[in-house]
């Protein structure tokens, strides 16, 4: 393709045109519209994280560990950077959804801005522009920063870092590449190891393009490397080093460790399977497994393309054709450099993601749309400059047409979606793509006409997913970008509202039994009558039979948050203050919900899978027999010794079961703690 252009030094750089400024404000307030418009519609979108905010709002000592409850139990299974700023949100503006929610879309528009920022530098305004919208209108990140996981914060920080790199190269900044380190250890202690994806590539373009010395290039980066442990590991050290019995446990890990969870469950593996605790295993090779099917097109699956696959075969294209141009090029060379950042990200992530046979969620993807964005920017904007050349305009046409017919192939997997946009894509773009193939010279104002024409080919499939996706309520643990595809991930895909066709029925040694009283218990005047009769539904399940769906009144599940009544949230709070805890429940999102309707701890035995080895049998025990728990409420929530997991739950399902007597009251079976049957053993 020849060699590139000469590009500004290290130390100039052109000076934006002036429709720049105003095209990024309306980029970012576009932006924002599509994060905040109606984002109150999710309500608690992911109640797992949601009750961890409300316990922060209330304990500093929960909103610095993590804790799920306010009472310390026990920290949900990632670590808490992400829970810090919703929590110091919520405790500004109240818990409530936009407190939680309206962080996550700031941080969105923030992405968006940063990307725009790191591109801009080295390739102009047009790249950068390109890059952030298609970032912005990338449907699992449409998803991703209206909701309440910690892959906001990770993605904002991880851009940050990349941000910081392209700096550092510019000038081997040691500062720069210090501030990379220091955001990419923050973000470690937001989703831990897959923050790290990045650094191949951000290592090896410092290592190929900074211009210094080999040897000051090594001595920078291992100055970085200590940056990055040390942001990455204090949280770390000082949980490691607290005392075990005046901290929460360690939730997601088997033996009450940070580094259990950090090099177990939510790390290594998620690449083997072999994560003790955890639900199920993964599938291996080319099988399918209970988390989707492994292997290199995993991206392109029914379960991830529609999520963030819109441009990627665009952008492996682009990143090839960036690679390629910019071979001769001296070894500063921004070109070749800014393809190894992003592609590197790319590349590691994707890989990463295809081939794990542990839990690995179709949301994860948002990691790779920045890279994406960047990949396509730059290298649209670097071939249309080189458009007078046979090849570039071939390179260029070809991307177009892929992405063109791609669309229509992911747009095909809703057939009856707007079915009308289909054709329209297509036509379009092929079009476009003849234009681009014949014509050679056309002037600037038609040039600019055919450039944005294909723009509009390549976002119009992702930027109606993203617009769906942003008029849809969102809610549980598994949410998906989108409408309804064929060919998905079956009961743990994911879906509008929570909602998962096919999902898994959920099991756990559940207590049943007979009735006993709770009217007494109810506050006078109050709907306490409600629902006071026996339990009914096979052993193991819910009232009826759980679906792992949620149902109004009713018991959570494993992926889904509780529903409580209003007889039932009744009965907790009375006389609430003079317990620790309200309730204790089987699962952390099953807990979530009766803890954000009461307001009041709830403890989350097992936490999120049911499956962690606290509370030990005995020691719940100690806590009913000191007063501390009033009720036990029966529902959908864990899956006991699944997968090597503990088996403390299900035997204290059986203690309660057999000492204690249920009732069932708006839909869930109801264990009051204070109340032992006759002769039982209740501590």
């Amino acid at each position: 393709m020849g060699a590139a252009p000469p590009l500004p030094t290290p130390f100039e750089r052109p000076a934006d045109p002036r429709w720049a400024r105003p095209a990024l404000i309306v980029l970012l307030a576009a932006t924002a519209v599509l994060y905040l418009w109606g984002l109150g519609a999710s309500g608690w979108a992911n109640s797992f994280y949601s009750a961890a905010v409300q316990a922060g709002s209330q304990s500093w000592k929960a909103l610095f560990f993590g804790s799920f409850d306010a009472a310390n139990l026990i920290t949900v299974d990632k670590p808490p950077a992400s829970l810090w700023v919703m929590g110091l949100s919520a405790r500004l503006f109240g818990v409530n959804a936009w407190s939680i929610l309206a962080p996550q879309a700031l941080m969105g528009v923030a992405t968006v801005g940063v990307l725009y920022a790191a591109v801009l530098r080295w390739f102009g305004a047009v790249a950068g522009l390109i890059a952030g919208a298609a970032l912005a209108l990338t449907p699992v990140a449409t998803l991703m920063f209206r909701f309440n996981n910690p892959d906001a914060m990770l993605v904002l920080l991880m851009t940050i870092g990349a941000y910081a790199m392209v700096r550092a190269v510019e000038k081997a900044s040691t500062r720069w590449l210090l501030i990379s380190a220091a955001v990419i250890g923050l973000a470690f202690l937001t989703k831990m190891l897959q923050a790290y994806l990045v650094l191949p590539g951000f290592v090896f373009m410092y290592l190929v393009a900074a211009p210094t010395s080999l040897r000051r290039r090594f001595g920078q980066l291992f100055g970085a490397l200590g940056v990055l442990l040390v942001s990455s590991g204090w949280w770390v050290a000082v949980v490691e080093l607290w005392p075990a019995g005046s901290r929460p446990f360690v939730g997601g890990s088997q033996n009450n460790s940070v580094l259990d969870l950090l090099f177990g469950y939510n790390g290594f593996g998620r690449l083997t399977g072999n994560e003790d605790g955890s639900v199920t295993g993964g599938g291996g090779g080319n099988v399918g497994g209970r988390w989707g099917q492994t292997g290199l097109t995993r991206m392109f699956s029914s379960e991830f393309g529609g999520q963030v696959a819109w441009l990627l075969p665009a952008a492996l294209i682009l990143f090839v054709a960036m690679v390629a141009i910019s071979l001769r090029a001296p070894r500063t060379d921004r070109l070749r450099a800014s393809a190894i950042l992003w592609g590197g990200w790319l590349v590691v992530t994707a890989l990463v993601f295809s081939l794990g046979k542990g839990i690995i969620h179709s949301y994860y993807a948002v990691a790779l749309a920045p890279a994406i964005g960047a990949l396509v920017g730059t290298g649209a904007v670097v071939l249309w400059q080189r458009r007078g050349q046979l090849v570039a305009r071939l390179v260029l046409a070809g991307t177009l047409v892929v992405t063109a017919w791609w669309s229509v192939v992911l747009l095909g997997r809703s057939a009856d979606w707007q079915p009308w946009l289909r054709p329209l894509v297509l036509a379009v773009g092929l079009a476009v793509t003849v234009l681009l193939v014949v014509v050679t010279n056309l002037p600037r104002r038609a040039a600019a006409v055919l450039a944005i024409a294909g723009l509009t080919v390549a976002l119009a499939g992702p930027a109606a997913y993203a617009v769906q996706t942003a008029s849809t309520p969102h809610a549980g643990t598994l949410p998906t970008a989108g409408p309804t595809v064929t060919g998905g991930l079956g009961g743990f895909g994911g879906g509008p509202g929570g909602q998962r066709p096919g999902a898994m029925p959920q099991r756990g040694a559940l207590p049943q039994g007979g009735t006993f009283p709770l009217s007494s218990a109810l506050p006078q005047g109050g709907p306490a009558a409600e629902g006071l009769t026996p339990p009914t539904g096979p052993q193991g399940f819910g009232p009826g039979g759980a679906t792992g769906t949620t149902r109004t009144g009713g018991a959570g599940g494993l992926l889904d948050a509780s529903t409580p009544s209003s007889a039932l949230v009744s009965l907790l709070l009375h006389d609430a203050d003079s317990y620790t805890w309200v309730a204790a429940t089987v699962g952390a999102n099953q807990s979530a919900g009766y803890q954000l309707a009461t307001d009041r701890p709830v403890m989350a035995l097992g936490g999120f899978n049911g499956s962690d080895p606290f509370p030990t049998l005995a020691l719940f025990q100690q806590y009913v027999a000191e007063g501390k728990v009033h009720y036990f409420l029966g529902g959908g929530g864990g899956f006991g010794t699944q997968n090597g997991g503990s088996s403390d739950t299900p035997q204290i399902s059986q203690w309660v079961e057999a000492n204690f007597t249920a009732a069932t009251v708006g839909g869930v079976t109801v264990y009051d703690l204070t109340q032992p049957t006759s002769g039982s053993t209740s501590g």
